[in-house]
Parts: C-alpha cells; structure tokens; sequence
C-alpha cells in the first residue's frame, strides 16, 4: 500500500506534546507506524506519514497524536460519523494558514456506523433471559435496551477450556444493538473487579490532577517484587500494561475512601463500596457484575463518562491490546485470586463489539490463559476478532 501524507492543520494545545509510538509489544506491525509529533502552533505540527490504515485509525481518533484541537480533515464529501475502510482516498494534505478550515476532532470510531451480527441463535431458557434483559434495562438506564438473545450454545468454549463462567457480548456493528449472554444468571452476579478497576481507577487520578498524562513517572519505591516489570519506574501505560498494582494504591492512598465512593457513584461502577482489605478492588467489597462492565465500557467507549474527553480517550490508548490493520482492540485482564476477567471491546469501521467474561479460577495460575482464550474464540465465532 503506497502512502499519503496528512499535514498537521491548527493545533492549539496548551504545552507540547511529545512524540507518541505504540509498542511493539502492544502493536506488532509497529515499526510501520510514523512517530506523530504536535506542537503549540501550525509551524510546529510536523507532517506525518500515515502508512497503514492501523495508523490513520489511531491518528484520526485523536489517540495517537491526541491533538484536542483537531489535526486531521475528513476528506469532503465523507458522509458525517461514516467511516469507511481507511484507505489513501480518505486523506488528503491540509495546509496550515489563514484558510485553513477547523478540522474534525471526534474520533472516527466513536462516530462510527453501528451495525450488527446476525446469525443463528440457539434455544433460550425463557425465565433466564427475561431476568437478563431485565438486567440490562436496570444497568444501562438511558442506554436503550437491546435485543437479549442466550447463547447456550457457546457453552462448548467454556466446556473446551474446563472452565465454569459468563460472558455478555454486546454487539453494535451495522446498525444492530444486540446483547449475547452465556449464563444470564451469573453474568448479572458481581465479583471483585480486581485490575479491571485499573481502568475508571486511571480517569480518577487523571481527573483528581493526580497524574498528568501518560508520561508522567511514578518513581518504584524500591521494594521487591515477584513480578520483575513491577520494580522499576512506571508511567500510566506500563503501569497499564504490566498491570502494576503498587502504582494504583497509590492513586487510592492519594485519593482517599470518600473521593474513591464519589467517583465510582458518579459512573454506577458496581456497588461503589471501598471498603474492607486493601487493596478494595482485589481484596475488598467492591464488586461489579459482567453487565455492569459492558455499561462501563460503552459510555467510555462514547466520552460519555463524567470526565474530560481527552482523558477517557487517553485512557482508551493506553488499553489498546493490538490491531490489525482495520480494527483495533482494547482490554484489560483482571484476577481476583478467584475469579478471572477479561473486559473491553473490539472496534470495526462497522462499530464496536463489547465483552466481559468471569471465570472462576480454581487452579490459579493455570487457568489465566483460559480468560482471553476463551474470549477470543467466542469472539471469533461472530467474526468479531480476525482468525487466528
């Protein structure tokens, strides 16, 4: 694929920000990517090369240069929230001047189409969809209820894998607003979240000035421990990524019980409780159920949280897991030493597709694989994730 080059246009950021590469570990076609760099004025905004429709994804959706002020123009003629496949014909260069028009600064995906899976749906027990869908109704509130549909038949994943859990997929591709459940019942129960909680827990601290932005280092206090990426100086993304729980407890020491509560009731993040053992959302109180996750996820997937934009979309960065070169997936794992998570979405030009899956964890380390294994290829089933 030949590339196209996308100048910067305004760009009215209050500092400088740096230049920004997704890792090798996270993205493995990285080394395809050009560094994005953005600076206070039109003379500062370095031209880039957008070589992978990957990268023009990233780029567009302000989460890879994260220019508030908007860098890129929708080609004319691009039907507004529509995004097609990003090719070279959806990008043209923009000069920076006096006639430079504002350009768009909503993330395409956010904007995106949402359209849906159809395919063959099993027998359901009717008592237990009815409670789900009731479920859905109370945990979503403004959201519009969706079609419920039980997939018993996923069961099969579960069975493959010998492990006992739920998992709700919430379909928005093409249009549809479909929710798949495997056990409504359980999908309705709330567990610890354990490192799921990374996730709000980060738009606490940014909102709280707490921390700053991803690059901000939070210095290792020097204690040993059993996970080698843990003793070393972190930001937000390694902190992420490694799942660093020292780095969020101290957020939680920094930020207090009260303000914790106020947060989490401003977002209905579970039964909104920090009490008990430290840290509260491993060994604690705090519980959220599967449905409550996947209500989570989509109003952060919109910037619909009670925070500002631009810290649920670099919150939304530094979840990304991988890509592909049209579709981008974001997640966090979570293991309360019980019970195993794996929550987030996959997005498509079509639109998103939601998950939360629990599993319960008797043997420990053993079974962590079976979080995204199972997962993925439920996933797959629905042509959500790519073969393998």
């Amino acid at each position: 694929m030949s590339s196209a080059s996308v100048r910067s246009a305004s760009c009215r950021l209050p500092r400088f920000m740096a230049v920004r590469q997704l890792s090798d570990r996270l993205l493995p076609d990285s080394k395809n990517l050009a560094n994005v760099r953005i600076g206070r004025s039109p003379a500062s905004c370095q031209q880039q090369q957008a070589v992978s429709r990957t990268e023009r994804s990233l780029a567009v959706d302000g989460t890879y240069g994260r220019c508030r002020a908007g860098c890129y123009r929708w080609r004319p003629g691009w039907p507004e929230g529509q995004v097609p496949h990003l090719t070279n014909a959806n990008f043209r260069p923009i000069a920076a001047g006096r006639n430079s028009q504002p350009a768009r600064p909503e993330s395409n995906l956010d904007q995106s189409f949402e359209l849906g899976y159809t395919g063959t749906i099993s027998a359901m027990n009717r008592r237990s969809l009815i409670l789900f869908a009731l479920s859905i109704v109370l945990t979503f509130g403004a959201l519009a209820a969706p079609t419920s549909q039980e997939r018993t038949d996923w069961s099969s994943f579960f069975a493959a894998a010998e492990a006992h859990g739920t998992i709700v997929v919430w379909d928005n591709r093409n249009g549809s607003d479909v929710a798949f459940v495997y056990d409504p019942e359980r999908a309705g129960r709330r567990y610890s979240p354990a490192s799921t909680f990374k996730i709000p827990h980060s738009l606490f601290a940014l909102d709280a000035g707490i921390l700053r932005d991803e690059f901000q280092v939070i210095p290792w206090d020097g204690v040993k421990r059993s996970i080698a990426a843990w003793n070393e100086d972190q930001n937000l993304r390694s902190a992420m990524r490694n799942s660093t729980v020292w780095v969020y407890e101290i957020f939680a020491r920094r930020l207090g019980d009260a303000r914790e509560i106020g947060y989490m009731r401003k977002i209905a993040y579970g039964n909104a409780v920090a009490g008990g053992s430290k840290p509260f959302w491993v060994e604690g109180d705090l519980a959220i159920s599967a449905n409550e996750q996947i209500s989570f996820m989509r109003h952060l997937y919109r910037n619909e949280l009670p925070f500002r934009v631009e810290h649920q979309r670099l919150v939304k960065d530094v979840m990304v897991n991988e890509a592909g070169r049209d579709w981008i997936l974001r997640a966090k794992t979570g293991w309360s030493g019980k019970v195993g998570w794996w929550v987030g979405w996959v997005e498509w030009p079509t639109g998103p597709v939601f998950f939360a899956l629990n599993i319960d964890t008797p043997n420990r380390l053993d079974d962590l694989s079976k979080r995204q294994e199972i997962t993925r290829n439920i996933l797959r089933s629905i042509n959500a994730l790519p073969p393998s």
